[in-house]
């Protein structure tokens, strides 16, 4: 009786994870047509030249993804924001760690951090323009002061939430600097680490464009400044369509998987 009763919710378990699969994506796709039928909708009744419709967008995007320049802005626009960011990475995780692990600097640099935060994206633009002119480092500037303070805040605090007791029993084990940090530190702020990373990219690629609007001659953000400013409403929404997929590509192509493999850790122990 009792193999009989246990039997099916094996059955179940075993099919749950392909149905949990499916059933978002499917949600995802409704929502997108959901969304592309207000759109369609909104559009019937409205001039071309202020919201175009999906069938002009899409025209629109494969006549960008014809010309010569398109792989070359979409390019400069990536490497800017992953040489930023790259940069961010590198100086901001350290950071945080000292100023988490070191009360004493923590508390001496703890004031600067939330000035850093609240400092609008445009301002560090205009910063760039002056100190840089129209070059790829004003845009690698303005990425990489928005997003590192975020890295920095982010790391900080999970620094923080380290257990002294977990410090103190890998010192009465004689642990020397490096394995605390590998064993006990970096396990426990890595979701820190990573939550942080994939707040300041978004946060990185929005500024990005508001940096190549005011400041560059190529990349996304110019060239859809370029169409504003020639009343090409078919081509601003194409340009803001492909910003939107490109993101998209980031999040599913780069940081879900990275969050599966550097916490899969976490689902085996919840097992």
């Amino acid at each position: 009786m009792t193999s009989a009763s246990t039997f099916p919710t094996r059955a179940n378990a075993g099919a749950t994870p392909g149905l949990s699969t499916f059933v978002p994506a499917l949600q995802r796709l409704g929502l997108l047509a959901f969304i592309l039928a207000i759109w369609w909708i909104g559009s019937l009744n409205t001039p071309a030249y202020v919201l175009p419709g999906p069938l002009a967008v899409a025209q629109a995007v494969g006549d960008l993804a014809g010309t010569e320049t398109f792989l070359v802005d979409i390019g400069a626009t990536l490497g800017r924001v992953a040489t930023g960011f790259g940069i961010a990475l590198v100086v901001g995780v350290p950071l945080g760690i000292v100023f988490g692990a070191n009360r004493t600097i923590g508390n001496f640099f703890e004031p600067l951090l939330p000035i850093l935060n609240t400092v609008s994206s445009a301002i560090w633009a205009i910063f760039a323009m002056l100190w840089f002119g129209l070059s790829d480092m004003a845009t690698i500037f303005v990425v990489l002061m928005t997003a590192m303070p975020l890295i920095i805040t982010n790391t900080w605090q999970g620094t923080r939430n380290v257990s002294p007791e977990l410090v103190e029993v890998a010192q009465s084990l004689r642990f020397g600097r490096t394995a605390i940090l590998r064993k006990i530190y970096l396990p426990s702020i890595l979701p820190h680490i990573f939550s942080g990373s994939r707040l300041a990219f978004a946060f990185g690629w929005r500024v990005s464009l508001v940096a190549e609007t005011l400041g560059a001659s190529s990349g996304v953000g110019y060239r859809l400044r370029q169409a504003a400013d020639l009343f090409q409403a078919d081509q601003v929404f194409a340009w803001t369509v492909l910003i939107i997929s490109m993101m998209v590509a980031v999040e599913v192509g780069i940081f879900r998987p990275a969050e599966r493999h550097l916490f899969r850790w976490q689902k085996a122990r919840s097992v």
